[in-house]
């Protein structure tokens, strides 16, 4: 059984257009899910709307977490419960540095996990955390003092997305186009990082248009992503076919390719 359940989940922007058009999908733990399809399918609103951005709304449906239901939920509280979402286009965030960034969504964590009760994470423990997990996903040192994102270039940027996901340690993981712009060494780092979290107490839904982050990350499940709809779902090879094949055979008549 799933841990994130989506639920017949229609989404429109703010102006009524709708863009996502009932999609039924679980991710359970120790399970990866890449969801692939062309530009301009819906695949990036679908994940704006599982973390809750304030620019999209669920029309119809619902999102659950487990047994909860958190589709009026704010989205630090889905955080709180153990969502995540790694941007296409991380933004730069100029006056907070990368460890007090992360050291706040930490606590917060922590403190929703307490009851409400503070319960800060010990600085000592804290900066040896996040040391060794900068060493290990080949995130510069000199990048904790800075301010998040701000002047850094596309590797790092994706690159801090992944060290946010080890550090915070969600139960899902979203990723939305994180191999967008990689080069093959920044690739291999992020789906390093990916294939280690994975596991017993961590899932992932991978989204992406192309196959290669796939030669490092090897899906359960490969679910086909067409005009706000999951059109085709299969296995790993599912995603080479798109490959050697593309999206056309997916795209039903009367479709804007």
């Amino acid at each position: 059984m799933g841990l994130l359940k989506l639920e017949n989940l229609h989404v429109a922007l703010e102006d009524g257009t709708e863009i996502v058009k009932g999609v039924d999908l679980e991710v359970g733990l120790d399970e990866v899910h890449a969801i692939m399809g062309p530009n301009g399918s819906g695949k990036s609103t679908l994940s704006y709307a599982i973390m809750g951005h304030p620019g999209y709304r669920i029309t119809e449906g619902r999102i659950f977490m487990g047994d909860e239901d958190v589709t009026e939920l704010e989205a630090n509280e889905r955080a709180e419960r153990g969502l995540f979402l790694a941007f296409q286009y991380p933004q730069a965030i100029p006056g907070v540095t990368v460890t007090s960034f992360l050291r706040s969504a930490i606590n917060a964590i922590r403190k929703a996990r307490n009851n409400g009760v503070d319960d800060p994470i010990a600085i000592p423990e804290f900066r040896k955390e996040l040391l060794g997990q900068m060493d290990r996903l080949k995130v510069s040192r000199e990048l904790a003092s800075r301010y998040l994102n701000d002047g850094f270039s596309g590797g790092e940027k994706k690159r801090v997305e992944i060290l946010q996901m080890a550090m915070l340690r969600p139960r899902i993981a979203v990723l939305d186009e994180t191999d967008s712009g990689l080069d093959i060494d920044a690739l291999r780092v992020v789906a390093g990082g990916v294939n280690e979290l994975v596991g017993p107490e961590m899932g992932a839904l991978v989204i992406t248009h192309y196959q290669r982050i796939l030669d490092y990350i090897t899906p359960n499940y490969v679910h086909v992503f067409v005009d706000g709809r999951i059109v085709e779902t299969g296995g790993p090879d599912l995603a080479k076919k798109l490959e050697a094949e593309g999206y056309d055979p997916f795209i039903p008549a009367g479709v804007e390719a």
